[in-house]
């Protein structure tokens, strides 16, 4: 299956350290060669890059591994394909306006029956993947059950909570989700994450031969939470979430979040 990777942070923070190494999983330390995707944040605006090739091969991935865009929230995607052709339109992450806001959202897992289970009405899919149309379900709920204003966070992330855990019961549903302030994190299988915050220390990748000191890198305020299907560095204590557990970050922090009977 795909691979997810995620940031939220209380300062603009460059990604190109964990990238780099999720990176290699598409096409060289990992079989997720079918396409990869990253939408950064400015503010309320995004810039996304998203390839059909394998990122381990893409001049496009290289680009990012090396260009330090700047961002308080951040979500990739390495695609193993299951649902839909590999091209353009079905690569992650998939971008969509509400509420005056950019929303951005990536999938791991296989969903089965989910035109008939998942019927959509206004948002309309552009590729063909199982991952895209429950992203449009879930828009389509959230303008059913709010209309046109946005809620208070914990109403509505938890209200995508309970989403998430009806999308999850139609196979393998690992889901981050961000409207570029809070990023929300859904576990079905495979999920971790850890926050990185003074003191700060160095880290080194599984997948590269490359390390940092973050203590050179941030300052003592800072705050970094990445979220990952599968650990990136082999020297920090990474956290497993359980089957049907969701999270909520903002600015780097753990801000609301539970376990769901499944």
């Amino acid at each position: 299956m795909c691979e997810l990777l995620a940031m939220s942070a209380n300062v603009p923070t460059d990604i190109c350290f964990s990238f780099s190494g999720l990176m290699q999983r598409g096409g060289n330390t990992g079989p997720h060669s079918d396409g990869w995707g990253v939408t950064f944040y400015e503010g309320k605006g995004c810039r996304s890059f998203k390839d059909p090739m394998p990122s381990a091969q893409s001049p496009i991935a290289e680009l990012v591994t090396k260009y330090p865009m700047k961002s308080e929230a951040v979500v990739c995607h390495i695609r193993q394909a299951n649902s839909g052709e590999v091209c353009l339109e079905n690569t992650h992450p998939f971008v969509r306006q509400m509420w005056g806001r950019n929303w951005t959202y990536a999938h791991n897992g296989q969903l089965k029956d989910f035109k008939t289970e998942l019927p959509i009405e206004f948002h309309l899919p552009i590729g063909t993947t199982d991952s895209e149309h429950a992203f449009c379900w879930i828009l389509d709920q959230l303008h059913l059950e709010f209309g046109a204003k946005q809620v208070d966070a914990q109403i509505l992330f938890g209200f995508i909570a309970s989403l998430a855990l009806k999308i999850d019961k139609l196979g393998v549903a690992n889901i981050i989700i961000t409207d570029g302030e809070y990023l929300f994190a859904y576990c079905s299988n495979n999920l971790h994450w850890l926050t990185r915050r003074a003191p700060f220390g160095q880290a080194s990748l599984i997948d590269a031969e490359m390390a940092v000191d973050f203590q050179k890198e941030t300052t003592s305020k800072d705050v970094v939470t990445v979220i990952a299907t599968k650990p990136l560095t082999d020297n920090e204590t990474w956290h497993k979430m359980t089957g049907g557990q969701w999270q909520l970050f903002c600015l780097g922090e753990l801000v609301a979040g539970d376990c769901i009977n499944k």
